[in-house]
């Protein structure tokens, strides 16, 4: 068994964020162990959860490389380490769309169908909810010192959004109904990439050559960054240093470019990471309009907390309020970084309980 990470999750009566859950079942009494998931294209996040009057404790954590495994049922069962735990509720963020209880993975290679999983595991109360729309869930496990303030707002009460890069872009819209929040899922971030100017139409214009339909995905991801990258060193006509071509066969290439350009040790590794933060404020711009979300953006996902001390915040701000008769509206939405990784999980752990 892993180590369990220690963690203050609170009560989902104690959410500074209220959050429906879809259920008319009081959060106090959630009572049960619930096995919840995160399942992504790079990495996979299993953990077992035991609740009492709505209160989550972790009991086992795993972490696997989700291409590693043929199917999830192989790799839960790597978790049960043959039989040996139980659960009475299984609750899944998968990253994809789901559609009558089916999913295919959008950045892995194999299918999750809940029907399947009920026969196999011999359990009844399985849910599979979008990874987005986990993490809009989780943010009823987020205490204050878990949210950094990106971009100052009014508080004024309204529709929320996530958008989350990581392997993936995803993002996922939350209601206000006047006393709480409906999270839902979308997938907005396949949505077409939108230049601004000449040279984002130069930028377009590679991406297509390169994958065809041109997304925000296809910027806004690790990948997204990596490419970015290429183009930029390719046309800087620079040299790239030995010592990054070596860190860069060794390690993953989006976290050694944006580590350098952190550290300052490299322009075109600086430049990139610019234009990925100027990208991600253009397009949550865009998702607050769509939303009209004034009661704010949170940003999630693996990338953004990993790289918030070395972002150009002024760049995100010039960059989010450029909608014409639109920026007034822009100015009141606020905008905040979630810097745990465990949101989705928790988020899922959440959504399981309200179902014990």
């Amino acid at each position: 068994m892993s180590k369990t990470e220690e963690y203050a999750i609170p009560a989902l009566q104690e959410a500074i964020i209220p959050l429906d859950f879809g259920t008319n079942k009081s959060p106090i009494h959630a009572n049960g162990r619930v096995l919840a998931g995160d399942i992504g294209g790079t990495k996979t996040i299993l953990a077992l959860y035991e609740f009492k009057h709505g209160r989550p404790k972790l009991l086992l954590q795993k972490k696997y490389k989700t291409k590693e495994y043929t199917s999830l049922l192989a790799m839960i069962d790597d978790f049960r380490e043959e039989g040996t735990l139980r659960f009475q509720q299984v609750c899944l963020g998968v990253a994809g769309p789901i559609t009558n209880g089916k999913v295919h993975g959008t950045n892995f290679p194999w299918d999750i169908d809940r029907e399947e999983l009920r026969s196999e595991l011999h359990l009844n109360s399985i849910v599979l909810i979008n990874d987005i729309e986990a993490n809009a869930f989780g943010l009823a496990g987020l205490r204050e010192t878990d949210l950094v303030n990106l971009k100052p707002g009014s508080k004024i009460p309204g529709n929320a959004a996530i958008i989350a890069p990581g392997t993936g872009l995803g993002e996922a819209g939350l209601f206000w109904d006047g006393y709480e929040y409906h999270p839902f899922a979308t997938e907005g971030g396949h949505c077409d990439f939108s230049p601004r100017s000449e040279y984002d139409l130069e930028i377009w214009e590679y991406f297509h050559q390169k994958y065809g339909h041109v997304s925000w995905e296809r910027l806004l991801s690790g990948q997204g960054i990596h490419d970015i990258y290429l183009l930029l060193r390719y046309v800087s006509g620079e040299k790239e240093p030995k010592w990054f071509s070596d860190k860069m066969k060794e390690e993953d290439p989006a976290a050694v470019i944006t580590n350098t350009a952190i550290e300052k040790q490299d322009l075109v590794c600086r430049e990139t990471l610019d234009m990925f933060v100027r990208f991600l404020a253009i397009e949550a711009s865009q998702l607050a309009l769509k939303f009209k979300a004034t009661g704010g953006i949170y940003i999630g996902g693996g990338i953004v907390p990993k790289i918030f001390q070395g972002m150009n915040k002024e760049t995100f701000c010039d960059n989010f309020i450029q909608s014409g008769r639109m920026n007034p509206l822009l100015q009141m939405v606020p905008v905040q970084v979630v810097m745990i990784e465990k949101t989705a999980l928790v988020g899922a752990a959440y959504y399981g309980a309200m179902r014990l």
